[in-house]
């Protein structure tokens, strides 16, 4: 028991004593948040408290506070799943604003080392992806991104094939059976020629694009996921044709992959949830 008495070097300050225990209260909700991913998207209390250490009464009143803010929700079942405050904040804007700040310094690094555009594109709601932010090389002859914010198909370029592999097979097939824009005369319009791309992809995630969507420019990109393990956003670099031989972008691929999962991991993204993701996304065998 702690002393009261001022003077015992072992006193501390009701005011202190409060603040660990918000601490503390607060580390345990994290906690309890990890506990959901992809694979596991509700969870009774019995199994949060065995992969939290918590015991059962300890998880139900954080559970309870939890649900009250409206962070985690109560199932049919009495299960609990992520609540109604988390969806709101990832579908209002507030996810592609924490890519970038998370995204920017790696960005910058990766700039630093390849001397090459690098840039930042995100998924849209309409399974769509738009640019939201770059670090251009120092070269004269770049690659300028300037359409911000405007929605690209995603089987227009690496920054977008990279992410519709990683999706949920029936979204990739909904995205596949949209007419494909000839966007140049290298732009792959065939959906089993992407199918087959998309397979490549999922293996390594890092995607290639030979002038597929703009015309003299060559670029390379990799997925970037979330605390969910889903896939948001992807980091690419680009550069004129002629700095970007195939075997230079297959040198720079694995820096590339670094660079993004780095992101991931800033962002909550785990090595096994990621891979589970993987296998959703991937065709059923036959």
């Amino acid at each position: 028991m702690r002393s009261t008495n001022p003077q015992d070097p072992h006193h501390e300050p009701p005011d202190l004593a409060e603040r660990r225990r918000g601490v503390q209260s607060i580390d345990r909700a994290v906690a309890i948040l990890r506990c959901f991913d992809a694979l596991h998207p509700e969870l009774g209390i019995s199994d949060i408290s065995r992969q939290t250490g918590l015991s059962t009464s300890t998880t139900h009143r954080l559970l309870s506070a939890l649900q009250d803010n409206g962070v985690v929700r109560q199932t049919r079942e009495r299960r609990y799943a992520l609540g109604p405050l988390l969806m709101r904040l990832a579908r209002g804007g507030v996810l592609p604003s924490a890519v970038h700040e998370v995204a920017r310094p790696t960005m910058t690094r990766l700039r630093d080392e390849v001397d090459e555009t690098i840039g930042l594109h995100v998924l849209l709601p309409t399974q769509e992806r738009a640019v939201i932010d770059q670090v251009e090389t120092r070269q004269p002859l770049r690659r300028t991104y300037t359409e911000f914010g405007v929605p690209i198909p995603l089987p227009l370029g690496a920054p977008g094939k990279v992410l519709l592999a990683h999706l949920a097979h029936d979204v990739q097939e909904v995205v596949l059976a949209r007419p494909i824009p000839a966007a140049t005369p290298t732009t792959p319009t065939d959906p089993d020629l992407l199918r087959k791309q998309l397979a490549d992809i999922r293996a390594g995630n890092v995607a290639f694009s030979f002038s597929e969507r703009i015309a003299g420019i060559r670029t390379i990109a990799s997925a970037i996921f979330d605390a969910a393990d889903l896939p948001v956003a992807s980091i690419s670099i680009s550069a004129p044709t002629s700095r970007m031989p195939e075997e230079r972008m297959e040198r720079m691929a694995p820096l590339l992959a670094a660079a993004a999962w780095s992101v991931s991991q800033g962002l909550g993204a785990t090595r096994e949830g990621v891979r589970a993701q993987v296998l959703a996304a991937s065709p059923a065998p036959s």
